[in-house]
């Protein structure tokens, strides 16, 4: 089209790096970038054939030495260092000349015809793991868009509970899928001094938290991200549970209590070396879902009766990796199968929803209806 603006878009992430990557794209674009570039000899540089790529200088014979290359009729990639500086400098003077910014995501979502393929791609990036970018990529390559596509095939042939079958099963792997990208949130909580810190160290595998035999020591929440069997989990540590007479610690209890209701798994923490307190009793009933562990097992464990859970010794390390299996197994109780559908944004579960509304009840226990 005549009228389409020419877009300069950055293609490498923010902050500091060895290259720094800009993509001007649109009517014009070769001999936009070409009128701003000399070569290292200081000559007018002509406009490069495809994919041949130049060094040059972008903004005059001291501007900034960039590797260019031509990627077809409309579009040129600018490589130049990886300094926040110099590409903020390339990309100012390309907008004071006409071309319009435009966001790597907006860039990729025009790239793709399919939208499940271009969320897809865009959460690819943000992928923090292994695993869980396997799974994006499984999207990217159409599990999503098949599953969804067959809902809409049964739905248009009137088969009601195939149709709701389907929603429900992709509703269930949703679970998982909003945290392809965004980790899981594990409030360790619990009266003071029973070894909360000691705890988050140990799951992270580096000491994230401050460690001290003083009471109330953690007053604020104090997160540390880690990878426990490839799935992102941020670990929060937070003020210990007590009637504390200090306002500063008073104002930490409550924060502990928010990340307690907000978070996808609570790690109710108790020290074995000392009897079940009131305390403790108080923390269990308030989440009575939570995972109880008893700290402190490599100490001599106290008299008297305490409710089941999970003997670990944060300072030795025992139990941590039995811990870390219990933690993954309640985060993820079924784990996607390789190549299934997944949804992983939250426009698609409210789409899915959507769908199950309008459906309306399920229909004898999801079973098929006679003439399906």
């Amino acid at each position: 089209m005549a009228d389409r603006p020419l877009d300069v878009i950055r293609l490498t992430p923010p902050g500091r790096g060895a290259i720094a990557a800009l993509r001007i794209e649109g009517p014009g674009a070769v001999e936009m970038v070409a009128a701003h570039c000399l070569s290292l000899r200081g000559r007018p540089l002509r406009s490069p054939a495809q994919d041949r790529l130049v060094v040059g200088r972008f903004g005059g014979s001291r501007g900034e030495e960039v590797v260019l290359r031509r990627v077809c009729d409309e579009a040129v990639e600018i490589d130049c260092h990886g300094g926040p500086a110099a590409i903020a400098r390339i990309e100012q003077v390309l907008v004071q000349s006409g071309c319009r910014p435009l966001g790597w995501q907006q860039w990729i979502a025009r790239q793709e015809s399919e939208p499940t393929a271009a969320a897809a791609r865009i959460a690819l990036a943000e992928a923090r793991t292994t695993r869980t970018a396997a799974i994006l990529l499984d999207q990217y390559r159409g599990a999503l868009g098949r599953a969804l596509a067959e809902v809409r095939a049964a739905l248009a042939r009137s088969q009601t509970a195939t149709a709701r079958q389907r929603l429900d099963s992709l509703r269930a792997a949703g679970s998982v899928g909003l945290h392809l990208v965004r980790p899981w949130q594990v409030v360790v909580a619990g009266p003071p001094n029973v070894g909360k810190s000691s705890l988050i160290n140990a799951l992270a595998g580096y000491p994230r938290a401050i460690v001290h035999r003083a009471p109330g020591t953690t007053r604020d929440a104090v997160t540390a991200e880690t990878v426990l069997d490839g799935w992102p989990v941020e670990l929060c540590d937070t003020a210990g549970l007590w009637d504390a007479a200090d306002a500063v610690e008073r104002a930490g209890i409550e924060v502990a209590r928010r990340k307690m209701a907000q978070a996808d798994l609570v790690l109710a923490v108790c020290d074995r070396s000392q009897p079940w307190s009131a305390a403790d009793e108080a923390v269990r009933r308030a989440h009575p879902e939570a995972c109880l562990v008893h700290n402190k097992s490599d100490l001599a464990p106290a008299a008297g009766p305490r409710p089941p859970g999970l003997d670990v010794s944060a300072t030795k390390g025992e139990g941590i990796d039995a811990l870390s299996k219990v933690i993954v197994a309640r985060l993820v109780p079924n784990i996607p199968l390789p190549g299934g559908p997944v949804p992983f944004t939250q426009e698609q579960l409210d789409r899915i929803d959507d769908w199950l509304r309008e459906l309306g009840p399920a229909l004898e226990q999801h079973g098929a209806s006679p003439r399906e």
